[in-house]
């Protein structure tokens, strides 16, 4: 008996699951990188740069980090087409979020206004454009790419 074949363009439910869960392995690799990130920004980056300067270079290393593995993930995630690269994008940011607040909350014991104070562009921050790369990197890597 010979297996059954897709038409073209037909969205299989296995693929979808893989997709998904490819892309969840490389958010624990963006995760990863925004630890060892906020390590390198503590240990090395303030003492050189001071704490002025610190944020906005460990927000842009953070950012080529994030683009990087958006990167090297496109083509292991085989997208058709963008919407799917956007949904990886999206599922990103929704991770990233939903991590930011529980940890932040609940580990840290941040309130609500120190958690919401990264999210704006003071003192060198550059947060909410990280998360602007996590939302768009796949999108973009895969343009760089030349696999749109």
């Amino acid at each position: 008996m010979q297996p059954t074949r897709r038409k073209p363009g037909a969205r299989s439910g296995s693929t979808f699951a893989m997709r998904h869960l490819r892309a969840f392995g490389f958010w624990l690799v963006i995760l990863a990188w925004a630890f060892l990130n906020g390590g390198f920004h503590e240990l090395v980056l303030t003492p050189w740069l001071g704490s002025s300067w610190a944020p906005l270079a460990s927000g842009l290393l953070l950012s080529l980090f994030i683009f990087m593995t958006a990167h090297v993930a496109v083509p292991r995630l085989s997208p058709t087409h963008s919407g799917q690269l956007l949904a990886v994008g999206f599922m990103w940011l929704l991770l990233t979020l939903c991590f930011e607040f529980v940890f932040g909350r609940i580990i840290q014991g941040k309130s609500w206004t120190a958690l919401l104070h990264a999210y704006a562009f003071e003192g060198g921050n550059v947060w909410p454009l990280a998360l602007l790369v996590v939302l768009l990197g796949p999108l973009l890597a895969a343009r760089l790419r030349g696999c749109e």
